[in-house]
């Protein structure tokens, strides 16, 4: 058994791998747009863009998602953020989800995920 922290800063790691014999699992940090000035839908792929590459980095992908917690500064935004979303996610591989309403960090974030993923 392991745990690994990537990028870890002093109040966060982006992601911690536990490892246990040839599985284990992933968590994500909470994961936003890099470029705000986007709308939901671009928002939405930039986000599962860094999800992706997280993940590969773990040695895991989409296909392999448990549990997805999305956060909404404005519930208008759901159709939008859904549409994008579905159009990701391997069919069949759809995980445990939630989805609220949050007031996030910063004004400009209209998305935010939580991902748990396994190896």
């Amino acid at each position: 058994m392991s745990i690994e922290r990537f990028d870890v800063g002093p109040r966060l790691s982006e992601m911690t791998v536990h490892r246990i014999g040839d599985g284990g699992t992933v968590y994500l940090a909470g994961q936003v747009a890099a470029d705000a000035s986007q709308d939901i839908r671009g928002q939405t792929a930039q986000v599962l863009g860094a999800i992706d590459a997280l993940l590969a980095r773990a040695g895991s992908d989409k296909s392999r998602l448990l549990r997805v917690q999305i956060f909404l500064a404005d519930l208008a935004d759901f159709p939008g953020m859904n549409e994008v979303w579905e159009a990701w996610l391997p069919a069949g591989a759809a995980p445990a989800r939630a989805t609220v309403q949050a007031a996030l960090a910063r004004p400009e974030w209209k998305v935010e995920l939580l991902v748990t993923a396994a190896l």
